[in-house]
């Protein structure tokens, strides 16, 4: 009888915990919808900011970056709310704490770098990066938990907002290093001699 009770328990227990997710899965696409949420507000808080930063930004190629990841950020805008429809929920913002920081540091750069100077341009694009790691990692999660909840509609969704985030750091990088930071670290050298 002993050996019995041994054998079933091993056969249970791992079952249980390997295929019934149905006790987890109420608090995962809650978790789940709570990020959506917060990396809505996110999204909508940057089309306020992105046309600052261009207004701010010295560098033509700088302004076209921030004025066309406008464009790009309302449609992840509309992707977000395709994902809240697959979810039967209505598209609902939370306050994102960390990119309101982010922002707010993107505005101290502004405030402290003096316009037209390539330097505000570094500062802009350090600011831009800051921004797009954030969703990175945002979107990055959110797509992985969207297949653990077996939720591919969205997760391809968010994966391709995930790579449209990559390719603007990609495309702030490649500013930076092309021109504005060598532009940036001869400022104020004429004024030394």
């Amino acid at each position: 009888m002993a050996k019995a009770n041994a054998k079933a328990a091993p056969k249970k227990a791992p079952v249980k915990q390997m295929n019934d997710t149905s006790e987890k899965d109420p608090m995962l696409k809650e978790f789940f919808s709570e990020e959506l949420k917060d990396i809505y507000w996110a999204e909508k808080h940057l089309t306020k900011v992105l046309p600052k930063m261009a207004k701010a930004a010295t560098s033509q190629e700088l302004k076209n970056a921030f004025t066309e990841h406008l464009e790009v950020t309302k449609t992840h805008i509309s992707r977000l709310e395709q994902v809240f429809e697959l979810l039967n929920q209505k598209p609902q913002a939370k306050k994102c704490d960390a990119m309101e920081g982010i922002t707010k540091e993107g505005d101290s750069i502004i405030e402290d770098t003096e316009a037209g100077t390539a330097t505000r341009d570094v500062g802009l694009i350090l600011a831009g990066q800051k921004a797009e790691h954030y969703e990175i990692a945002t979107y990055g999660g959110l797509a992985q938990l969207a297949r653990t909840l077996q939720l591919d509609e969205a997760a391809e969704i968010l994966e391709s907002t995930l790579a449209e985030e990559k390719e603007a750091d990609t495309i702030l990088t490649e500013i930076a290093e092309e021109n504005i930071n060598y532009s940036a670290a001869s400022e104020g050298s004429e004024e030394d001699e």
